[in-house]
Order: structure tokens, then C-alpha cells, then sequence
């Protein structure tokens, strides 16, 4: 995880707000995946929270009785994470897996499975982190993607080093030996510009036929909750 595009000034400088204005919208994500299927955590931790902003969501909406730990390596959205610091919130500037011993009952990564060189080992060592985890990654592997290079663009700006269709996701979690409890798609496209031609187009080709839109269209990630 360690790359230099985080540990330096390079990430922020690209993306100045650190996508904190994402962060309601994925936590409600969260939550309906966590509401859906009784999860019922007492602690929780996110790997590369970022700005801290989608823990600092879940405290507000969650119950009392839960804890929230959140890991980041870059410095710089770390000082943006201990401006969210509260009793039962706290942030580590570090890597989890530094830390032998940190278990929770609910471990996250949000949008960092595509940032990892080597994410095989990233995921085996996630796996040991949390009784249940959630993982949200986008779904760049589309023909529009490719057609448009679009990913080269997402490398660029957002730092993307893997580009996944569900098939291709869904078969490494099971060859890392995951137990996939459920999954959904989501798309940050139509939630940012739910009136636009592209959000309408991708609606209604959802409607159709949900896989073969993704597979076509691109612009949904898939949100997974597994064991």
C-alpha cells in the first residue's frame, strides 16, 4: 500500500477534497448492506479510510455501543481524519497490517482493492482482519472502458492499478477462500448526476439487463460482504 502517490503531497494534489463528498452516499451503501444481512458489529475498522469522513458518517447513524478505528498512510488525509477524532472514533496513521493483533468484527476497504500492486496479498491479509468485511471496488473492465480508455484516465487521476469485472472479482475472493454473504451494484455516476444523458442511459440498460449493462456501459462498482 505503501506508494508514493499517497505518502506524498502527489494524491491530495489530484484530488484535493480526498472524496469526502462521497462519503454520506457510500455509508448509506454501507449500512443497507450491513442492515440487510443482520450484521450486527460492535467494532469496525477501515483499511485506507482516506479523509475519515465515511467512518465519521457511520458513528453518526450507527448505535452506541459500536467502536470505529480507521488506518491511513498518507499523512495528509490523516491531519483531515483527526479533525473527526470522538470518543469511540479514532484514526491511525499507519498500516493495519502492521499490527499483528488488530481484529474486528467488521473490517472495510472502500475503494482500495484497485490501488494495490499486489492486491492478492493485500485481500489474504485483509481476510484475517474482520469477522465479516465489506470491500466496495469499482468495475472498470467494460467495453466502454476499453473502447474509451477510459482507465488510463482513472490511473491518472485517482491512482487505479486494477481494473475488475464482478466475474473477475468475485472469482479471486473465492480463490482466497472468502464466503461471499452478498453483494449489489452501485453507482456513484447516477448518485452524482442522477439527470444527466449518462446516468439515464446507464439506468435503462440496468433495468434490462443489470450484468450485461455493467459489462457494456461501465460506471456501477460493486459493493461485497463477505466472511
Amino acid at each position: 500500500m505503501e506508494q508514493n502517490i499517497y505518502t506524498t503531497s502527489e494524491y491530495l494534489d489530484r484530488n484535493p477534497t480526498w472524496h469526502m463528498e462521497e462519503s454520506v452516499w457510500k455509508a448509506e451503501q454501507i449500512l443497507k448492506i450491513i442492515e440487510k444481512n443482520n450484521v450486527q458489529p460492535s467494532s469496525i475498522c477501515e483499511i485506507g479510510c482516506g479523509a475519515g469522513e465515511i467512518l465519521n458518517q457511520l458513528f453518526l447513524r450507527m448505535n452506541d455501543n459500536v467502536s470505529f478505528t480507521g488506518y491511513e498512510i498518507s499523512p495528509h488525509a490523516f491531519e483531515l481524519c483527526k479533525q473527526k477524532e470522538k470518543e469511540r472514533l479514532h484514526y491511525t496513521l499507519g498500516n493495519v497490517f502492521d499490527y499483528v493483533s488488530a481484529h474486528y468484527n467488521l473490517a472495510m476497504a472502500i475503494d482500495v482493492v484497485e490501488h494495490i500492486e499486489d492486491y492478492f496479498t493485500f485481500l489474504r491479509n485483509f481476510k484475517k482482519k474482520g469477522d465479516y468485511k465489506i470491500m466496495h471496488i469499482p468495475l472498470e473492465m467494460s467495453v466502454k472502458s476499453v473502447l474509451t480508455k477510459y482507465y488510463l484516465k482513472s490511473r491518472k487521476q485517482f491512482g487505479h492499478i486494477q481494473y475488475f469485472s464482478k466475474e473477475s472479482l468475485l472469482a479471486v475472493l473465492e480463490d482466497l477462500g472468502y464466503e461471499v454473504v452478498d453483494y449489489f451494484y452501485t453507482s456513484i455516476v447516477i448518485h452524482k448526476q442522477p439527470r444527466a444523458l449518462k446516468s439515464l442511459i446507464l439506468r435503462c440498460a440496468f433495468r434490462i439487463n443489470k450484468d450485461f449493462a455493467v459489462r457494456l456501459f461501465g460506471g456501477y462498482s460493486l459493493l461485497i460482504l463477505a466472511k
